[in-house]
């Protein structure tokens, strides 16, 4: 596995609500236009659909859970990204996402997910 993690000046559960928050994936997310969910908020193996920005939709599950801690899925049947969230202090936090080793091309698109999320986390989580 590929990590691409950043500090937040931010509190973990301000990166939390968004990295959990599906209407808040497009706004961080690079690779996302739309998502069509049961649930706003996503929970242990929820399944959904994601448009991917070329347009195609793709069947996602979420299949790891750690409380408010991580999370991590399946999106077209192929393990994706771990998203983890770790307090440093009650302002900042860091934020990790797990890449598969099979897709280091995707590490640019973390880094600028990365950038987007602290920005808005900065706002409160806000989707």
């Amino acid at each position: 596995m590929l990590e691409v993690a950043a500090t937040l000046d931010s509190p973990a559960a301000a990166a939390w609500r968004l990295l959990t928050d599906t209407h808040a994936w497009p706004q961080w997310g690079p690779s996302v236009r739309a998502v069509a969910a049961p649930a706003r908020f996503i929970s242990a193996g929820m399944k959904g659909r994601v448009q991917t920005t070329p347009g195609l939709w793709l069947p996602f599950e979420i299949t790891d859970w750690e409380g408010d801690r991580a999370w991590a899925w399946r999106v077209g049947g192929f393990p994706a990204t771990g998203h983890r969230v770790t307090p440093l202090t009650e302002s900042s936090c860091r934020v990790a996402f797990t890449i598969p080793s099979w897709a280091p091309f995707y590490v640019p698109v973390c880094r600028l997910a990365l950038r987007r999320l602290d920005a808005r986390a900065m706002g409160g989580g806000q989707a």
